[in-house]
């Protein structure tokens, strides 16, 4: 575990919160080597001038709250941001959205990240920390495939490379990871590196309780995380 790591759930614990912030959780796929859409955190609309250096447009920004659950359903995401002076727009249109959906709603900063291009198929690498089992890996494709159909492979953490693609293979979706109707076929092997990756990263860190990285955008060349979520059990 590296000492970032163990920075950002202390931090988290000295609040008193179990749930990491959007900005905590890229940073521990970040410690693990997890590839990610560019990303940066900021306070408020006067550091939106240092996003737009980190992270480059086209850009998305997403309220960072404690107290807000689902981003979108207060209007706490905005997309398609093309420029510096959007990105300040969408700061004061994002607090005006939560202020009136959710005014009790806590508001520490805004997550500014690069929007990443379209072609990709999103997939979900989740994770509990299960109590016969322990540290447990999840994997799906994203949407209907894992809400309505489950269409879900499982392993136990630590897994390697081959059992990651083990678990790729057998869902029953695979084939919108193979070119279907003529779309390209996706990178297997990038999916599998970050499966392994998160594997590792909820077995060495104990106090993990559930991880949900979603959605990771699977792509001809390369997979990249988008979003995550982190439970800590204490």
């Amino acid at each position: 575990m590296s000492q970032n790591v163990k920075n950002v759930m202390a931090e988290a614990r000295k609040e008193g919160r179990k749930k990491l912030l959007e900005h905590e959780s890229m940073a521990l796929l970040e410690a693990y080597g997890i590839p990610l859409a560019p990303y940066f955190f900021i306070k408020d609309e006067t550091e939106v001038e240092l996003a737009a250096k980190k992270v480059g447009f086209p850009a998305v920004l997403k309220v960072v709250s404690p107290d807000i659950v689902h981003k979108s359903d207060v209007g706490g995401v905005i997309i398609g941001i093309s420029d510096i002076a959007g990105m300040k727009e969408a700061v004061g249109k994002i607090k005006e959205n939560v202020k009136k959906n959710q005014p009790d709603a806590k508001i520490v900063g805004f997550l500014a990240q690069k929007m990443l291009p379209k072609g990709g198929v999103e997939v979900i690498v989740g994770g509990i920390r299960d109590p016969v089992f322990d540290a447990t890996v999840m994997f799906g494709l994203g949407g209907i495939f894992v809400e309505i159909f489950r269409d879900v492979s499982f392993r136990i953490a630590p897994i390697t490379e081959n059992e990651a693609l083990e678990m790729i293979n057998e869902i029953k979706s695979r084939k919108l990871l193979e070119g279907y109707r003529g779309d390209t076929p996706k990178d297997k092997k990038a999916i599998a590196e970050i499966i392994v990756k998160a594997g590792k990263l909820l077995y060495e860190n104990k106090e993990i309780k559930e991880m949900d990285i979603n959605p990771v955008i699977a792509y001809d060349k390369g997979a990249y995380a988008v979003d995550a979520r982190f439970i800590l059990s204490v």
